[in-house]
């Protein structure tokens, strides 16, 4: 039987967890065993489960790396520890995905790796595998990162640094460990990514793009009445356009979206999901501002019923928020952002430049005017989706890299 091993600093929660929990669901159902090692939370999973560290370890982590940039190279003692596990486990392939959030120490992991020699699979959920800090650069427009970091902009940005910058030493040692695998295999969930690594000290890493894919039973069109959502405010009928995050801040979108609202006919309203309580507090008249959803069938209404579903996003990999609008019927207006453009076409939807709100709200009435075949219509959407967005398909093509490595090492 083989055994995939999968280390994250989620299990089964947040977009990345959610992804290793599936792709673990598929190894088991091929007969495999899977195990996910993950940093922090209480999670449930199908696969057997490996907490790396303590909340204290992390804890500790957080505080150095507040004082001397060094994220991801504390956690020494807990990440010994795993590498016995690793070794008691003896997996066929070790899947990486986000190893930053304050939880393993990435040069004795790499060191590890490197003396077991077998098959590493390493998706590429955002930037920081190849900087010498943040995990997104484009807010600062910043590109150091393809020769060597120094004097990092974004220093007090995540993984926040108050004192020291270490961003040169940093991106020294991960060029380093990063590239000594004989026996790696980068996926990149969006073109964008790819495209990067080609700058980066990565350029002679083998790469295959896999998009990130979503639940297209549980987003899917619902029914045009609001009736069952009044308890969100919104009117039965009222046309307004939507925005969902997880945590709104700036590189989000959220000023924009303020911006928005004082251009925006008033006849339309914005509603945001995911506010905060300090955030709704203090929201412009206008805005709706939405705590979270109690369920699925409850944000893909709020999909289903809106105009468009806008993202304004400052610094974005491959968001899946796109994804899940367009399979509930929805079209998407998005900056020209990372690897945000990458999930829209004309047909669903519209593309415009950062920080442009006169081009979001010409957008937004763009479509509402539109009447030409069968653009921006719901049907589109969701035909488009079903024919791209499916997470079933993307997972598979894992799997097929799995089969195909083990076969090699064989």
């Amino acid at each position: 039987m083989p055994t995939l091993l999968q280390i994250n600093v989620t299990a089964n929660s947040g977009s990345t967890g959610r992804i290793a929990e599936d792709l673990g669901k598929i190894a088991i159902n091929n007969g495999w065993e899977s195990w996910i090692a993950y940093g922090r939370g209480n999670p449930h999973s199908q696969s057997k489960l490996i907490r790396i560290g303590s909340d204290f370890d992390m804890n500790l982590h957080g505080l150095q790396t507040r004082l001397f940039d060094n994220h991801g190279l504390a956690s020494k003692k807990a990440t010994k520890h795993f590498i016995k596990q690793i070794k008691a486990i003896n997996p066929d392939i070790i899947h990486l995905h986000n190893i930053h959030g304050y939880y393993i120490n990435y040069e004795i992991l790499f060191d590890y790796l490197k003396e077991w020699g077998g098959p590493v699979v390493w998706t590429l959920h955002d930037c920081w595998t190849f900087t010498g800090h943040c995990s997104h650069f484009v807010t600062a427009n910043c590109d150091k990162w393809k020769a060597t970091c120094y004097n990092c902009p974004l220093k007090k940005e995540y993984p926040a640094s108050f004192l020291f910058d270490r961003s040169k030493k940093n991106h020294q040692i991960k060029k380093e460990k990063f590239t000594t695998l004989d026996n790696l295999i980068l996926i990149p969930v969006s073109n964008w990514i790819d495209n990067l690594l080609k700058e980066s000290f990565f350029k002679f890493t083998k790469t295959r793009v896999i998009h990130n894919g979503i639940d297209l039973t549980a987003f899917c069109p619902k029914e045009t009445s609001l009736s069952n959502l009044d308890k969100y405010t919104i009117p039965d009928n009222k046309k307004y356009v939507l925005g969902v995050a997880g945590t709104w801040t700036k590189d989000k979108g959220l000023y924009d979206f303020y911006k928005l609202r004082k251009i925006l006919s008033k006849d339309i309203g914005i509603v945001l999901v995911g506010v905060s309580d300090k955030i709704s507090d203090n929201l412009p008249a206008g805005i709706i501002g939405i705590k979270r959803t109690e369920s699925i069938h409850e944000l893909s209404l709020l999909y289903s019923n809106a105009i468009a579903f806008i993202n304004p996003t400052w610094a974005d990999t491959y968001p899946t928020t796109n994804l899940e609008s367009i399979a509930c019927g929805t079209p998407v207006i998005t900056y020209r952002t990372g690897g945000s453009p990458e999930s829209v076409n004309q047909s669903i939807g519209l593309v415009v430049e950062q920080g442009d709100i006169e081009s979001l709200n010409n957008a937004i009435m763009e479509i509402i005017n539109c009447c030409t075949n069968a653009r921006f219509k719901q049907s589109t959407c969701r035909d488009y989706a079903l024919k791209n967005f499916d997470k079933e398909t993307h997972f598979k093509e894992y799997f097929e890299i799995y089969n195909n490595l083990i076969s090699s090492k064989r």
